[in-house]
């Protein structure tokens, strides 16, 4: 892995497209073993060997930079969308992205409320058990998602944690009729959340913006509201990160 990051990076800081031989001179690699490097990483689409046998980055390079430019835009975008949501109504707001069976706590921004979240950027938390997790899961293939979680033990975070597999999946199912998720004091005691989908350029849902509430302040009515705003908040957001398509919501 070390000597071909090492290739790609010659490769991309050379003046010009330099040919095997002098990648093999350059790194201090076997010839022999620099042909094979190269072969690995054009099959990958990592890199691209001319005509005339010069070495050029190759397009899935691109591809990696576009995914990592737009993960920025994401950060950027989804700071300036929590702050907004947190303006509106006060209470906590995250974004969060889904890891195999898992939400990661990409962004958090507070309201001024005397009680603080316990979650952090960077925290991990079961998807299952939490608002932006079901909304990801939610919009997993079907297949993908009983493969997932097919024999995995669900974790029981609160006594409301839903652990039972067909449970959940009707759960999700309920979740894309409405067009958001909730979280019924399913990760944290005396929390609810509700959550929606973030979605990229081509409509793929790429993460989650949440509101959390104290479960003392969140009556049915609030809750609705709530899912008003942060469907409304999710649909912009996704606008900023180049989709144009708006998530329809049963409220």
């Amino acid at each position: 892995m070390a000597r071909a990051c090492a290739i790609m990076e010659l490769v991309a800081r050379s003046s010009k497209p330099p040919r095997i031989s002098v990648i093999a001179k350059s790194l201090g690699i076997p010839r022999n073993t620099t042909y094979e490097l190269v072969n690995t990483l054009c099959a990958q689409n990592c890199l691209e060997v001319r005509p005339d046998g010069a070495v050029r980055l190759g397009f899935r390079l691109f591809e990696f930079g576009r995914a990592y430019a737009q993960s920025l835009d994401l950060i950027r975008e989804s700071r300036a969308a929590a702050r907004q949501v947190v303006a509106r109504c006060n209470e906590t707001c995250h974004v969060a992205r889904l890891e195999g069976r898992e939400v990661v706590y990409l962004v958090k921004e507070e309201g001024n409320q005397f009680v603080r979240m316990s979650s952090e950027v960077g925290y991990r938390l079961p998807a299952h058990g939490t608002a932006v997790g079901k909304i990801l899961l939610a919009y997993l293939p079907r297949l993908e998602l009983i493969q997932m979680l097919s024999g995995v033990t669900l974790e029981k975070m609160t006594a409301s944690t839903i652990t039972d597999l067909d449970e959940l999946v009707g759960e999700l199912d309920r979740t894309l009729a409405q067009g958001y998720a909730t979280d019924h004091e399913e990760s944290t005691p005396a929390v609810r959340c509700v959550a929606a989908p973030i979605r990229d350029v081509n409509g793929t849902v790429v993460a989650a913006l949440s509101i959390s509430v104290l479960a003392l302040n969140m009556g049915s009515r609030r809750e609705g509201e709530l899912a008003r705003l942060i469907v409304d908040a999710a649909d912009l957001l996704s606008s900023r990160l180049g989709n144009t398509r708006r998530l329809s919501a049963a409220f």
